[in-house]
């Protein structure tokens, strides 16, 4: 008589300490998402409560959605959709879909941490025109919500180019406009062409973290391609102005300040 198979062994599981241990968080995080129904409750052995894989993922979902400026509110709206049985490929999915496609650093910092981060100081001029350059706004109490150290660099060197800020502030309307166009449409091309099949696939778990990599990969691969897109337009245009310049507008053709007209 053959002997039989060996078990197969469980999931690990982990009491509430090891599960603070395990994600980094505290007891009390925990027991406050729990609260909030961010977590699906313990199974129990006795009086212990005992942790899975799928809390670990979850419990990471929450915390790295949490340190990304999801608001509990967002994220609670956002989990509500997902049944509880979602595992840890169902919640890496998740993940990668709410990742931002490029690194944002808000910073909120007082009018001293703004000069301190600038390293000059700042009259109220050069703040107004920093708001308009879009590298800080401004918040409640006198505070500043800095929009990166990149964002920073780039508004104090504009502060020196000497252009007035009504033309940043256009730009800055302007590409807003435009690149929330652009990232409405490629949004909804993913779910028509990619998540929607998925989707109606049934959700295969084959195929959770193969979609989850590409994503992770689309992401830079497009913020890439949109800039070289980009500086190919302007360089179009550039070749197309200089072959087949512009009408003048009535105002370029008024006679300027001081000209005197005729013999």
């Amino acid at each position: 008589m053959a002997a039989p198979a060996p078990a197969e062994p469980g999931p690990e599981l982990l009491t509430v300490d090891q599960l603070a241990a395990r994600t980094g968080t505290t007891v009390r995080t925990i027991r406050y998402y729990a609260g909030r129904g961010l977590l699906p409750p313990p199974r129990l052995r006795g009086r212990t409560g005992l942790y899975g894989p799928d809390h670990v993922a979850r419990l990471l979902l929450v915390t790295e959605l949490s340190e990304l400026g999801f608001t509990l509110t967002a994220i609670e709206r956002h989990l509500e959709r997902l049944p509880h049985s979602a595992g840890p490929e169902d919640l890496a999915l998740q993940l990668a879909l709410l990742t931002p496609w490029a690194p944002e650093q808000l910073d909120e910092v007082d009018r001293a941490g703004l000069e301190e981060r600038a390293g000059r100081p700042l009259d109220e001029e050069a703040v107004d025109k920093l708001v308009a350059y879009g590298a800080v706004e401004p918040v409640d109490g006198g505070h500043y919500r800095v929009q990166g150290p990149i964002a920073l660099s780039a508004g104090l060197d504009a502060l020196d180019f000497g252009l007035p800020a009504e033309f940043w502030r256009r730009s800055r309307e302007i590409i807003d406009r435009h690149t929330s166009a652009l990232a409405d449409d490629l949004m909804t091309l993913f779910q028509e062409e990619v998540l929607q099949p998925y989707r109606d696939a049934g959700r295969p778990a084959d195929q959770r973290s193969r979609l989850a990599a590409a994503l992770s990969r689309l992401k830079p691969v497009t913020v890439q391609g949109v800039v070289t897109a980009f500086g190919r337009a302007v360089n179009r245009t550039i070749r197309e102005r200089a072959e087949h310049p512009p009408a003048r507008s009535s105002r370029d053709r008024s006679p300027r300040r001081g000209a005197t007209s005729g013999g």
